[in-house]
């Protein structure tokens, strides 16, 4: 029971430091590509300069290319916005298309719902004649009348006014609702609003979890849906949650172009609210920019009322900032003082003992280097200790061998040391001949191992075409290839450390044995195997 509490906390732990480092790093990656507005603005610019050729050039339908306009501005800029949805309206006249005529309003209503403009909207509201629209544009109709109702009820937040506001919201997506196809990306989204609407922010957001599996979302819907979805995470422990959704969305703002955006300002207030104040300015500086550019005057107001707050706390937290750097300057100018003047005084000792300390160094070095050589002789001692019981048994007169020698060697090196005649060590050491040494090792390493394995050299050779068998010349009882395959058989399956011992590159061991193998009577693995096999005597 303990451990599953200690699991069960040790997961909570992790998940939150998760959600944090995700916050933080979406919060640094909107702060880049607010950098980055121009980029994504120049790129919606040059789509707008290539329908505006097509109305010139008149290629299309004027009221398509119109709409087209307009849409590329609803979200961007609503003056543009608005002489694009004045003349749409103007078009769908000019050809007496009632049905038309009432798309162009429904296009203006919810143009001017993005403005705050909530009078204009509900004048145009009245003058729609539903019952010509088509399913699309009547969903867009129910739409744009319960976001009217809805944004009103914020308006007002008044409890008299935005209870039965909300409520005819909620009935207006109802009927939207009914307006969609069955599983379909208006469906779930109008279904997870309509949850929004009707404050049951409490109940888990299935229905947007469900659309971002489901679908490949636009940019735009990506920014929409993940605004919506943060409305769920009301919580302070979702708090994290929270943030990286706003900032998410905020990111997919920029990245459709799209200024009239409702994230950047509710991202600044939850993070004015966390005490990051650093953060919140910058991103409501950032809301009160798009609110400008795209002429939302309501949410303009609202920025500049929230925007003096941040501002007087930024530079409260600067002024604390200031004044505390003060001190600490002050403080480490005082500590520097005294510091100086203590180093001055172990400068002087430290200079005696520096010569001294230089001497003891170099015998140091001296003594290092012996250390090492004799470690490396310890160390090829070391693996020769591998093998099997029969194989030590072997070689255990040949390793004693070398242990008295390096008896021998240590006690001359300890004397010469002790006393200090350091220039006649590395001679004592050069005494060893090491490749005599290895000779000789081959040498005994073939002996033994034929002696434990006599029918090691035929078994191997039975295994290879006539042609292709490999004898050992005399007097030697191994040669290379049939040394490397004796190591294996010894259990040494390291191509490092055949190499090693060997004294060859480890590709010139791989050349020596896929070299063997491909002239095999039997595959690579089972050539292995039978080697493998071969009894000891």
């Amino acid at each position: 029971m303990k451990c599953l509490l200690l699991y069960c906390f040790l997961f909570f732990i992790s998940l939150n430091l998760y959600s944090s480092s995700r916050k933080d790093s979406l919060l640094a990656e909107l702060k880049r590509e607010i950098q980055n507005k121009d980029v994504y603005d120049k790129k919606k610019l040059h789509r707008i300069e290539l329908i505006k050729l097509a109305l010139q050039e008149k290629k299309n339908s004027q009221f398509n290319t119109l709409l087209q306009l307009f849409d590329e501005y609803e979200y961007y800029k609503f003056d543009s916005a608005y002489y694009y949805g004045k003349k749409l309206l103007f078009e769908a006249g000019r050809i007496s298309d009632k049905k038309k005529v009432n798309e162009s309003k429904v296009k203006l209503a919810s143009l001017l719902l993005h403005a705050g403009m909530f009078k204009e909207t509900f004048d145009y509201l009245k003058e729609i004649n539903s019952d010509v629209l088509d399913k699309k544009y009547k969903y867009d109709y129910y739409c744009l009348k319960s976001g009217a109702y809805s944004n009103l009820a914020i308006y007002n937040d008044d409890p008299n006014f935005t209870r039965p506001y909300n409520q005819k919201a909620v009935e207006f997506l109802d009927s939207a609702i009914a307006q969609c196809a069955p599983n379909s990306f208006e469906l779930l989204f109008t279904s997870g609003n309509r949850q929004v609407v009707a404050g049951d922010v409490n109940k888990s957001p299935l229905v947007f979890l469900q659309i971002l599996k489901k679908f490949k979302l636009t940019a735009h819907q990506r920014a929409r849906l993940l605004t919506a979805l943060a409305a769920f995470y009301q919580n302070e422990k979702q708090d994290d949650q929270r943030v990286s959704l706003l900032a998410e969305s905020a990111i997919w703002d920029i990245k459709s172009s799209t200024r009239e955006t409702l994230a950047t300002l509710l991202l600044a207030e939850d993070l004015f609210k966390h005490g990051d104040l650093d953060n919140a300015y910058i991103f409501i500086k950032n809301s009160r920019d798009d609110a400008g550019f795209y002429g939302n005057r309501l949410r303009k107001l609202k920025i500049e009322s929230i925007l003096p707050d941040i501002a007087a706390q930024v530079n409260m937290v600067a002024q604390r900032a200031n004044n505390k750097l003060m001190f600490y300057f002050l403080a480490t100018a005082l500590v520097t003082v005294i510091v100086l003047l203590v180093s001055f005084v172990i400068f002087i000792q430290l200079k005696k003992l520096r010569v001294k300390e230089r001497i003891i160094e170099e015998k140091n070095n001296e003594l290092k280097v012996i250390n090492e050589q004799l470690l490396f002789i310890n160390d090829k001692l070391r693996e020769y200790a591998t093998v099997n019981e029969k194989y030590i048994g072997y070689f255990f007169d040949v390793i004693s061998g070398y242990i008295l020698k390096l008896d021998r060697l240590k006690k001359n090196v300890e004397r010469k040391i002790l006393a200090k005649r350091f220039n006649e060590v590395l001679p004592a050491l050069h005494d060893i001949d090491i490749k005599k040494e290895r000779e000789i090792l081959f040498n005994t390493f073939d002996s033994v191992f034929i002696s434990i394995f006599p029918n090691f050299v035929e078994v191997f050779n039975s295994l290879l075409n006539p042609e292709d068998q490999i004898w050992p010349k005399a007097p030697e009882l191994l040669n290379t290839d049939l040394r490397i395959f004796a190591l294996m058989r010894l259990g040494i399956n390291d191509v490092q450390a055949i190499a090693t011992i060997l004294e060859y590159s480890v590709n010139t061991i791989y050349v020596y044995k896929m070299r063997i193998k491909a002239k095999a009577l039997v595959p690579g693995d089972e050539f292995d195997t039978r080697i493998m096999a071969v009894k000891a005597i």
